[in-house]
């Protein structure tokens, strides 16, 4: 076996492997009688099939199987051996000519395309905006306002406002208003706030129960898409579904707010804890800051990411990465989408490649023992969602069999590594903090 490495560039190489008969045949061979132990022709007890015969109707099949499995052990022990950092996987040239039935030599030609070499330095020379949003007064009464309504108890009134949802039946009329026999009939719900019509809002405030309201199918939906779900209706009938529809209320129902007396603090945060509105509002401001913290780093790592990115200006084999993308994406990509694409791609790579330099260059490491008490904290959180406290034994449980599935065990640990990188460049960088409101942080127009 004859193996040889020519670097193109800086970002590309070519590797030769060249395989004579002392490199397979042996392999081949074994193959070739392990068949023959379990091959079962017409004419021959099973494991007695003559091996020529074998050879003739499996040969060239176990010959590609086995040089197969070679050049996949030698290209990862060469890789390997030789510290030679990639991207993506060893790409066989296309130009590569082989030919099973008439050679017992072959050369085979991949191309490789390498990581770029460069230096991230985090210091206090680095600066990066880290903007906090701010907890005002503003923000609180909003967040009273959620409260209260999240916690709100459910009635009945006589007449409809703006924010009730309506329970009607639903009855197609004809163009003199007559109920079309045989027409759409449909038992729903609309809550009066969420149409974007004015005119169908007004006509369904101030209603009772049993109140009969016509109003035109489009001015009650704004798309077919709309029509489709709530009439339930075929989708390309409801696009010139445009008749006047009768709807009768049944029921109106309102979720009136809560107060905010000590019982919902109690309910809250236990008896006692909180005594009055002010201890409430400063519980609350505390809340929102913790809230707010996971956005306040994730903007910050998207302003680090774009500035290194830019920065460093680091080359890719982009070519080679492009010829890649095409060859292991599930779903056929055509040159157009890949050309839109890889922009977004090549960036998030370079981040990657950034990422990395960090968790190499301050020694990041992530035990098992942290993916194990991550992987229990999500598995907790998402028993509280639903206010229930799982058992530690069921917890350990659950976690155990996260982590021995390879997709979420690379979650958990590459959230780790973020969080790591995260803390590297809090310490490192100087930090220009700022409050800002909450529309602007989250880039909300007024």
């Amino acid at each position: 076996m004859n193996i040889s490495k020519k670097d193109i560039n800086a970002l590309n190489a070519e590797l030769s492997i060249t395989l004579s008969p002392a490199d397979y045949e042996t392999k081949v061979e074994s193959a070739i009688k392990k068949v023959q132990k379990q091959a079962a022709l017409p004419g021959f007890r099973a494991g007695k099939v003559p091996v020529g015969l074998i050879k003739k109707q499996y040969g060239k099949g176990i010959l590609v199987e086995e040089i197969n499995k070679i050049l996949n052990t030698t290209l990862q022990t060469y890789i390997t051996e030789n510290n030679i950092e990639i991207l993506g996987n060893p790409m066989p040239k296309e130009d590569n000519i082989i030919d099973f039935d008439k050679q017992t030599e072959w050369t085979f030609n991949y191309d490789l395309g390498l990581s770029p070499q460069f230096d991230v330095k985090l210091d206090n020379s680095q600066s990066f905006e880290y903007n906090v949003v701010k907890i005002d007064d503003e923000l609180v009464e909003k967040y009273l306002k959620d409260v209260k309504r999240n916690y709100g108890k459910p009635s009945n009134p006589d007449v409809a406002t703006e924010k009730d949802v309506l329970y009607i039946d639903i009855v197609e009329l004809d163009a003199d208003n007559n109920i079309v026999a045989g027409g759409v009939f449909k038992s729903t719900s609309i809550g009066i706030d969420r149409l974007k019509n004015e005119a169908a809002k007004a006509k369904l405030v101030g209603a009772t129960k049993e109140s009969k309201i016509v109003i035109n199918a489009n001015e009650l939906y704004d798309s077919a898409v709309d029509k489709s779900i709530s009439l339930g209706i075929d989708k390309e009938f409801a696009e010139s579904f445009s008749a006047n529809l009768q709807l009768t209320v049944r029921n109106i129902a309102r979720m009136e707010d809560a107060e905010l007396n000590q019982e919902l603090f109690d309910k809250l945060y236990g008896a006692g804890n909180v005594n009055s509105l002010e201890e409430f509002k400063e519980k609350i401001k505390g809340e929102l800051a913790i809230m707010f913290a996971q956005d306040t780093d994730r903007k910050f790592v998207e302003v680090v990411e774009k500035t290194l990115v830019e920065k460093l200006n680091i080359g890719l084999p982009d070519e080679f990465l492009k010829r890649w993308l095409m060859a292991v994406n599930e779903k056929p990509l055509t040159k157009e989408q890949l050309d839109s694409e890889y922009p977004a791609y090549a960036n998030s790579m370079k981040w990657k490649l950034i990422e990395n330099k960090i968790i190499k260059g301050n020694n990041i490491t992530v035990a098992i023992d942290e993916a194990k008490a991550e992987a229990s904290n999500y598995v907790r959180s998402q028993f509280a969602r639903y206010g229930q406290t799982p058992d530690e034994t069921e917890v350990a449980k659950i976690a155990d069999s996260i982590l021995a599935k390879q997709e979420e065990a690379q979650k958990i640990f590459e959230g780790l590594y973020s969080k790591k990188v995260l803390d590297v460049l809090k310490t490192n960088c100087k930090l220009e903090t700022k409050e800002v409101s909450y529309n602007e942080f989250f880039g909300i127009s007024n």
